[in-house]
């Protein structure tokens, strides 16, 4: 049985996050069970101030970046916690890849590749057996990034505010009816 590899990108504020969680919903109102780990926006009186981390299948959630934070790797405004990137993040894409039958990795972007052991999760999330549906920041430059999108196996969808609605039934419909892709 093959595998769905499926990875959105696009444009940051496009919908690709929005899509990811559409399309949890959707499967597990089918019934199937979802793990990984989705990111959001941390706001404060409107004005993003971080990004959060959160855990599918355990709901437990850490903090990705923030502008208050005084360590961790500099992305822009933002610096990166290194340490909720591996407890909340590396945990909940390994338990998916044990647990879950579709694994969610939000997002392989230049926050998450600081960490060495999130692109180790993810890598090992691309070998399983499992189907995996995954985001990529337009920009990012890593390794990891430069993999999947040469990866015959892995599909990249660009999500545009003309697709964006659409893109979770598109991607259900793949993962649903599809024989190939059946779980």
């Amino acid at each position: 049985m093959t595998r769905l590899r499926v990875f959105l990108t696009g444009e940051p504020g496009c919908g690709k996050t929005t899509a990811i969680r559409r399309l949890c919903e959707a499967l597990v109102e089918r019934g199937i069970k979802v793990g990984g780990m989705v990111s959001g926006e941390i706001r404060q009186g409107g004005v993003r101030i971080g990004f959060g981390l959160e855990d599918l299948l355990t709901h437990e959630s850490g903090i990705l970046a923030h502008v208050g934070l005084e360590a961790g790797p500099r992305v822009g405004r933002y610096r990166v916690n290194l340490s909720d990137i591996q407890r909340v993040g590396v945990t909940a894409i390994r338990r998916a890849i044990a647990e879950a039958d579709v694994v969610i990795v939000d997002e392989l972007g230049p926050m998450e590749l600081h960490s060495l052991p999130f692109v180790k999760s993810v890598e090992m999330a691309l070998e399983c057996q499992k189907h995996v549906v995954g985001t990529i920041h337009k920009r990012a430059s890593h390794s990891l990034v430069t993999a999947v999108r040469s990866n015959t196996a892995c599909q990249i969808i660009e999500v545009t505010i003309a697709n964006r609605e659409q893109m979770p039934n598109t991607i259900l419909e793949q993962l649903t009816h599809d024989p190939q892709h059946e779980f």
